[in-house]
C-alpha cells in the first residue's frame, strides 16, 4: 500500500486544504478592507471611472446624485446624469457608493 494513500492522510489532507482556502479567503477580504480604508474619495471615483460604473454620490448637504463618472480632476468629478454633465467638487462629497443595478 502506498503510504501517501492512507485513509487517515486523505482525510487530513482534505481538512487542511479546506482550512487553507478559508485562510486565503479571509486574507483577501482583509486586504480589500484595508484598501477601502486607505483609498480616498478621488481613488474610488477613478476606479468607478475605469470600470464605467454607475455610482451614487452624497454631498455634505445630504443631496445624492446618481450617474456615470465621466471625468475625475484633481478637485472635481464630472458625472453624466440623464444626458447632462454635473460638475461636483471633491470637497463637497462625503460618500461614494456603487449604485444598485436597475
Amino acid at each position: 500500500m502506498d503510504p501517501l494513500r492512507h485513509p487517515d492522510l486523505i482525510a487530513i489532507s482534505r481538512r487542511l486544504r479546506h482550512q487553507l482556502s478559508q485562510v486565503l479567503e479571509a486574507e483577501q477580504e482583509a486586504a480589500a478592507v484595508t484598501l477601502r480604508r486607505r483609498s480616498t474619495i478621488r481613488d474610488r471615483l477613478l476606479d468607478a471611472e475605469d470600470r464605467a460604473e454607475t455610482i451614487r454620490v452624497t454631498g455634505i448637504d445630504g443631496t445624492t446624485r446618481t450617474g456615470r463618472v465621466d471625468a475625475v480632476g484633481t478637485d472635481h468629478v464630472v458625472l453624466q446624469l440623464d444626458g447632462h454633465a454635473a460638475y461636483l467638487s471633491l470637497g463637497h462629497i462625503v460618500a461614494v457608493e456603487v449604485a444598485a443595478a436597475p
